[in-house]
């Protein structure tokens, strides 16, 4: 079995012109991002109106996606790191408008005015630290802010994503869930190692009635009831209550704030993207009051 991509070589390096040909040329890869698009489209739940939304495309490569948005009637814009890529896009005349740049960077564009946001294996890719300067909790977590930013209130964001693990599906749903998304994770076909796919389903807003999680599909196609999920702990949706854990209570002694404490602060400071100085064994110690 092949190597995940992400794991190779940086996605601006990857996908150089070579690559960028081949990926955009096989029947294979066009037909999956074909599939994919339009479910991801699926799970936006835009209204059924009419009229043509704006939509993001992240990651969108050379277009593939972004041309399943234009058959649907909405105009979109397509945001992707590989220049390659892009250059394959402008030379296939999409229909989107393109951008080069980084998601892990923020998206830099105007607050509101995304109708809804589609990625297709691509998000995962922030998960590596791809030079000395990335910090992939920093990188989530520019992503995730500036793409809640830029959605209109209300609007969906839907990702899917091929996490390498649980670990880095928890990582990733947690900062979208910090940035003040609500929603999970939708697993379609749960139990093919084939066809198994997962999307996070964001909706931007706190929970609702109108923000609940869509139901997967099954191995037939149709949805999986939530009977059949329950006894399944990687097919369930990932609950919005995951986001209020009761806070235990501190221990505070006459002296103050312990050593314990500290270290407890700083790991939650670390979980959040901040930058903290390493543990050592001078951590918490009292400074003598001479100098």
């Amino acid at each position: 079995m092949s190597s995940r991509p992400e794991l190779q070589a940086p996605p601006e390096i990857f996908y150089d012109d070579t690559e960028a040909r081949k990926y955009t040329s096989s029947s294979r890869i066009i037909e999956i991002q074909a599939k994919l698009s339009e479910r991801a489209l699926e799970l936006l739940a835009l209204p059924d109106d009419g009229v043509p939304r704006l939509l993001l495309d992240i990651g969108c490569g050379s277009g593939l996606s972004g041309e399943t948005l234009s058959e649907n009637g909405h105009q979109w814009i397509g945001l992707d790191i590989s220049e390659s890529m892009l250059n394959v896009a402008s030379e296939r005349d999409v229909d989107g408008d393109l951008l080069l740049g980084d998601m892990g960077q923020g998206l830099g564009l105007r607050p509101g005015v995304i109708d809804g946001a589609i990625s297709i294996s691509a998000v995962q890719w922030l998960c590596n630290a791809d030079k000395s300067s990335h910090e992939p909790r920093l990188r989530l977590k520019a992503f995730f802010t500036s793409l809640y930013r830029c959605l209109a209130r209300g609007a969906r964001a839907v990702l899917q994503v091929y996490p390498e693990n649980v670990a880095q599906r928890e990582l990733i749903l947690g900062f979208a869930m910090r940035a003040g998304f609500s929603g999970g994770v939708v697993v379609d076909f749960p139990h093919s190692t084939r066809s198994r796919k997962e999307y996070f389903v964001l909706t931007c807003g706190p929970p609702s009635l109108s923000t609940a999680v869509p139901k997967a599909k099954g191995e037939d196609g149709e949805s999986c009831s939530d009977d059949e999920s329950s006894g399944d702990e990687e097919n369930q949706t990932v609950s919005i209550s995951d986001r209020h854990r009761p806070r235990k209570k501190q221990k505070i002694t006459k002296k103050g704030r312990g050593r314990e404490w500290i270290l407890k602060m700083k790991e939650h400071m670390r979980r959040k993207g901040n930058t903290v100085p390493p543990d050592t064994k001078y951590t918490a110690r009292k400074r003598k009051a001479r100098f």
